[in-house]
């Protein structure tokens, strides 16, 4: 994640439950991998998860990286005396 992103990411984990939801599983796989790559040798099963775990990883950060972009890009909130005027 950018540094941008990394600035709202405290926010979006309390207000977008989406987005709160795609880091835990995010966060999960990482412990998973980490788990994988504690072994000295990994079974013809575990690097097909394995290789399966970083690719599923990385769809969820490109879609935390949208949720990302759509907040950052949206248009600032206008307080309601300034839309009436």
């Amino acid at each position: 994640m950018t540094a941008d992103s990394q600035d709202l990411r405290p926010l979006l984990l309390e207000t977008d439950e989406e987005f709160r939801q795609l880091a835990k599983k995010h966060h999960e796989l990482e412990e998973r991998l980490h788990v994988l790559s504690t072994k000295h040798y990994l079974s013809d099963p575990e690097q097909v998860e394995e290789i399966t775990l970083k690719k599923r990883k990385l769809q969820l950060k490109d879609r935390m990286e949208a949720i990302v972009r759509r907040y950052r890009d949206r248009p600032p909130l206008q307080s309601p005396s300034l839309q009436q005027g």
